[in-house]
């Protein structure tokens, strides 16, 4: 990793953000077209290109908390880079060897939800090096509004299946392995992650910012930690999903288990916020299948059964609502990659089931 500074263009061509050979998924803020900001796991920027050895990446980085890794697909070879300094632009060498001759696909990934964001400022190519054309994004997509197994968090674990987390600083999560982002590839649709460690429905329960914001606050948000007052609304017009999986509801136990008593005023109370957020997805999305969700992390199943409530009083023939065999019953911690295809074979098989006019 070197710090950014002028290249030399008799070495080297930079390709930069607002090349039209580019491709980008995810909801991504790029009001400044020439730095567009990642800030959502899965979101990415893709290209191909033949005649050079090597593709670096230039970022600014800002870290919120944890380590930060960037995830990067040369072809289908997964790897991951660290960026180690601030608030100011580096190099980063993504990969490098490379047969001169041949063409490649790289794409740098989000690995990690919103406890780092980073500016993207171009990527890096030997002089006299191409850009090809990508091969179309799919047809079909899929939204996922969720917490830290839709984020991928600490999927890498995989030593601790069943178990707890062990202490990590980042270096475990990555997005590309979480159910959500592995479904879609099984359905071959593109996808966006609008996901969080930590976050709760309702604002001021859960993990995420000392429960400061939850998903009811957020969903419309391009970035989640900057002021409340400077947060971007989401421009909704641009990404318009056949199908919308809403996996919230596990975060709202802390910092006390209002399900445990599903009767009570405080899980009642709970019930029609969900109902709420999820009447303002349809709003959103008046023609999109809406798929109501936990995990299985664990978790006491009243909160499954106040979604199915919810879902019952909703009453609406394509918002539908979905249990995995071992719904609450997986490991106490995050969900570890075994998991995580266990569970994006189950649920893609649901969204199969529901019709091929599902991606009409």
């Amino acid at each position: 990793m070197k710090r950014w500074k002028e290249y030399d263009e008799e070495k080297e061509r930079l390709v930069e953000p607002v090349h039209d050979g580019l491709q980008y998924c995810g909801r991504i803020d790029d009001e400044n077209p020439d730095a567009p900001v990642f800030t959502m796991p899965a979101s990415f920027v893709r290209m191909a290109f033949t005649g050079s050895s090597y593709v670096k990446a230039v970022v600014i980085n800002k870290r919120h908390y944890n380590r930060s890794f960037l995830g990067i697909l040369l072809d289908d070879t997964q790897s991951k880079i660290e960026v180690e300094q601030d608030g100011e632009p580096v190099v980063l060498t993504l990969v490098e060897n490379l047969d001169k001759g041949s063409e490649h696909m790289v794409t740098l990934f989000k690995r990690m939800d919103n406890c780092h964001e980073y500016a993207f400022l171009g990527f890096l190519l030997e002089y006299g090096a191409k850009v090809e054309k990508c091969r179309p994004l799919p047809r079909k997509k899929i939204e996922f509004y969720g917490d830290c197994a839709t984020a991928g968090e600490a999927s890498e674990a995989l030593a601790y299946c069943g178990k707890s987390d062990p202490f990590h600083e980042g270096e475990l999560s990555n997005a590309y392995f979480s159910y959500a982002w592995i479904a879609a590839r099984r359905l071959h649709a593109r996808v966006h992650l609008v996901a969080q460690g930590g976050i709760a429905l309702v604002d001021g329960t859960g993990h995420f910012m000392d429960g400061r914001a939850g998903m009811e606050s957020c969903y419309r948000k391009v970035r989640f930690y900057q002021e409340e007052g400077e947060r971007k609304d989401w421009d909704f017009n641009r990404y318009t999903p056949h199908v919308v999986v809403a996996a919230i509801g596990q975060n709202d136990a802390y910092p006390e288990d209002i399900m445990q008593d599903g009767q009570s005023g405080k899980a009642k109370a709970w019930q029609q916020r969900y109902k709420e957020w999820i009447l303002s997805l349809r709003t959103l999305y008046p023609r999109a299948w809406i798929v109501l969700a936990t995990t299985v992390r664990y978790h006491h199943a009243g909160w499954d059964r106040s979604i199915g409530k919810a879902f019952a009083e909703l009453d609406d023939p394509k918002i539908v609502h979905f249990l995995y065999e071992e719904n609450g019953r997986g490991t106490p911690g995050n969900i570890r990659v075994q998991e995580a295809m266990n569970m994006a074979l189950e649920l893609s098989r649901f969204i199969e089931a529901l019709g091929n006019d599902v991606w009409e």
